[in-house]
């Protein structure tokens, strides 16, 4: 590697340095080369290769320094011709090698990206749902990408790099002190006029670069938040063109002027480093020149010597930026091993068992439960910020029972924060009780495993979240066996077969980034779809008409009805219309059950119930009739 190459390797790691710089563990690094054991036999016969690189590196000068010496000492021509065949043969293998050594390199960095992405993605595939709703996507797919990429650098760039550098520098400073020692040690004199501005230089170019990245970073939050719909609408009806325009110029101005400023930076840096090779150079061609007029040192010396130094001041300077190098893989393998140490609170038992088949009870007994706290499902990293919430771990459900029967439908209803969705999410597992049980035909949740649960319970949300994909893929996740006659059957009983047919591309067709191309209520049956094709033996639906409008309700309800037949459920309303015909309803507030018994006994009890359905209906309700009475009732 040349000595610019170099300086500009050593600028670049001084300005993407880490910020984080606190002391590593020995046991990190021991636990980076467990990670790395796998690959054991290809570092092995990187290093090796590397080593015969330098070797071959440090040979060409002095083949080229006695192809000097037989020029001038009148040799015969097949002298000069044999060692010119050699430099090429050495040339051949050196290429030979560094291929081999770069496709060694490549294969070992490429496999532990693979196994750090793997590890990663299952791990955090395990974790609560806790866990996704306080980090930032971006911060973890960040980990995901630069982080893993960040770690795997270090075995494959800067393990090569340091050590191909330690021996090409011993061999190198070995032959050139044995040529001439006291060149050499003239020639060390100056490396401190090229290591030193690279570092100072770095220094300089990374608060720039710091700066940039924040301007950048502001002025794509404000593109992304201007430019999306909701956006755009907003500033168009309360925002001030005007002022926006000049906010998003004025970074952008200051991007422009320290790219100029980086740029000169950096052409005054390299025109610096050119001066002192040229002078270092010089150096040992007069000094080397003198002696060898002097008859102390042959021609041929001169020549390796002036050769050899590139390969002198490369690798020194490469060695004293390698600390930056190394601390960035680290710092890397650190914020990976971060993720991977956050344990799981759902962990499915050794032994864990499948339900039989037939009918399914769900049952309740006497659940506690509070949210995990910050400390215990997510890390402040990934929340970017400085320290995690302490909140948490209060409980919110206390004491529930209750159990419906196989083919009963259950219906959960109650103030918003009541406690509602948070049963459904037990039922489903996406937590686990504090005290208590909840059993699926008489079992409970915690010993059966993930995939009986899974083919056992289904389940849909307000939101009905889909895949930016096709509507085939994301049916398929229900079920990815499933045959077109077995797709079609479960849109059909969605009540959503003829906008399907009707579609250019069918099931082929994107429903785009949360299914945004459907509207509310063609995305709500498109889950229920998905719901019936898993043919779950119990249905919970989590508020699965709520934000729609009445056609669209509607159309929902008629999905559901096909969802529920036959299923034990538990439905969480807020529209007391769709709970009506539910076997048992309970009343949640605070946590806790306050009432429960069918829409007639909860009327004619005249008790919270009541009072919800009052406020739901007062305008269908006539003044001739008592509000609680259950013949009001339509």
């Amino acid at each position: 590697m040349s000595m610019e190459m170099t300086a500009w390797n050593a600028l670049y790691n001084s300005r993407h340095a880490p910020q984080d710089t606190h002391p590593f563990s020995a046991a990190t690094v021991r636990r980076i080369v467990r990670f790395a054991h796998r690959h054991h036999r290809k570092l092995v016969a990187f290093l090796l290769l590397s080593s015969v690189l330098a070797a071959l590196t440090v040979a060409t000068p002095l083949l080229a320094g006695r192809v000097m010496n037989a020029i001038d000492g009148r040799e015969s021509a097949t002298t000069v011709l044999s060692l010119a065949v050699l430099i090429a043969a050495i040339a051949l293998a050196e290429a030979g090698v560094g291929i081999l050594a770069r496709w060694l390199s490549a294969r070992i960095g490429e496999g532990l990206i693979l196994d750090l992405r793997t590890a990663v993605y299952d791990h955090v595939q395990r974790m609560p749902v806790a866990f996704f709703t306080r980090t930032r996507t971006g911060a973890l797919v960040s980990r995901l990408n630069n982080d893993v990429i960040g770690a795997q650098h270090a075995f494959s760039s800067t393990l090569s790099e340091v050590f191909g550098n330690l021996v090409t520098l011993l061999l190198t400073l070995v032959v050139m002190l044995n040529l001439s020692w006291r060149i050499t040690l003239l020639a060390l004199l100056l490396l401190p006029l090229f290591v030193v501005p690279a570092r100072r230089m770095g220094s300089r170019l990374a608060r720039l670069e710091r700066e940039r990245a924040d301007h950048n970073a502001a002025m794509s939050t404000q593109m992304t938040e201007r430019f999306s719909a909701p956006g755009a609408t907003l500033v168009k009806l309360f925002g001030r063109p005007e002022e926006e325009s000049a906010e998003f110029a004025r970074r952008a101005g200051r991007v422009r002027d320290i790219g100029v400023r980086t740029a000169m930076v950096q052409e005054v840096f390299f025109t610096a480093l050119t001066l002192v090779a040229a002078l270092a150079l010089a150096l040992v061609y007069g000094l080397g020149g003198y002696h060898a007029l002097r008859g102390s040192l042959d021609a041929g010396a001169v020549v390796s010597l002036a050769l050899l130094l590139t390969r002198l001041y490369a690798p020194l300077t490469a060695l004293a930026s390698a600390r930056v190098e190394v601390m960035s893989a680290l710092v890397s393998f650190q914020r990976v091993f971060e993720v991977l140490d956050l344990k799981p609170l759902i962990e499915e038992k050794p032994d864990a068992e499948d339900l039989p088949d037939g009918p399914v009870s769900v049952e309740y007994e006497d659940v506690h439960f509070g949210y995990p706290s910050a400390d215990k499902v997510s890390l402040a990293s990934l929340e970017e910020v400085a320290t995690l919430d302490t909140r948490g771990g209060e409980e919110v459900l206390h004491g529930i029972s209750f159990r419906a029967e196989p083919g009963q439908m259950v219906a959960l209803v109650g103030s918003s924060g009541a406690g509602k969705s948070t049963l459904a999410s037990l039922a489903a597992r996406l937590y686990d009780v504090d005290g208590g049980a909840v059993r699926l035909a008489g079992k409970d949740v915690r010993d059966l495993s993930a995939a009986s649960l899974r083919a056992t319970l289904g389940m849909v949300t307000q939101d009905g979240h889909l895949f930016h994909d096709t509507i085939r893929a994301n049916l398929l996740l229900a079920r990815p066996q499933a045959g077109d006659d077995e797709l079609w059957s479960a849109l059909r009983r969605a009540r959503l077969d003829d906008l399907v047919s009707a579609l250019p591309d069918g099931l082929d067709t994107l429903v785009g980034e949360r299914g945004y191309r459907l509207s509310g209520g063609e995305r709500q049956r498109l889950t229920i779809a998905r719901l019936l094709l898993a043919r779950p033996r119990v249905v919970v639906l989590d508020e699965a008409t709520a934000h729609l409008d009445s056609t669209s309700e509607a159309a929902v309800q008629e999905a559901l009805g096909e969802a529920l037949a036959g299923r034990t459920s538990l439905v969480i309303a807020h529209r007391l219309s769709t709970v009506r015909a539910a076997d048992q309803i309970l009343v949640l507030e605070a946590g806790r059950i306050v009432e429960r018994g069918t829409h007639a006994e909860l009327l004619a009890a005249d008790g919270r119930y009541a009072q919800l359905y009052r406020t739901q209906f007062a305008a269908e309700e006539t003044p001739a009739e008592p509000a609680g009475r259950p013949q009001a009732v339509v």
